[in-house]
């Protein structure tokens, strides 16, 4: 059986604070905690390491033939980072399917939940129904598509 005691957690006293050593990251200067909630739910210590507090990862994205290593907040979502490589690759956000451990990710799904750390590779794949709809669009806006498309209306009719 666990028995379980309301205790105050981390109340610390200013003359038990020690004064050096030790340097941990989420510790404030006054001995005073401070937590966060994480994107799953999650009540954490807060991290303050690095500038600004926030973890930064570099993701190197495989498009095939190209690499390309791409800094970016270790919370960041995967929508975010489409964003990112939107400007990198030149595939809209809608276009990408990004590739984590042989499985697509969703727009939401954070990065950190998922696992990526500092130098992971995630696959960049062009959406074929959209590369398709971008290939009959191309075929129509050619002059001589529109002429077998009248030719093609006129028949019909007939």
């Amino acid at each position: 059986m666990i028995r379980l005691r309301a205790k105050k957690l981390f109340k610390r006293s200013s003359s038990k604070v020690s004064g050096g050593g030790g340097g941990s990251c989420g510790s404030a200067g006054g001995g005073d905690i401070q937590w966060e909630v994480r994107p799953g739910g999650m009540l954490v210590q807060k991290r303050e390491c690095g500038e600004g507090g926030v973890e930064m990862v570099t993701v190197r994205i495989s498009t095939g033939s190209n690499l390309h290593d791409i800094s970016i907040g270790a919370t960041a979502t995967f929508g975010e980072l489409k964003m990112v490589v939107a400007m990198v690759s030149g595939l809209e956000p809608e276009e990408q399917r990004l590739l984590f451990k042989g499985k697509e990710r969703e727009d939401a799904d954070h990065l950190h939940m998922v696992g990526v750390r500092d130098k992971d590779k995630v696959l960049l794949l062009e959406d074929p129904a959209i590369k398709e709809r971008k290939l009959r669009a191309m075929a129509m806006a050619r002059p001589g598509s529109q002429v077998m498309s009248s030719a093609c209306h006129t028949i019909i009719e007939v």
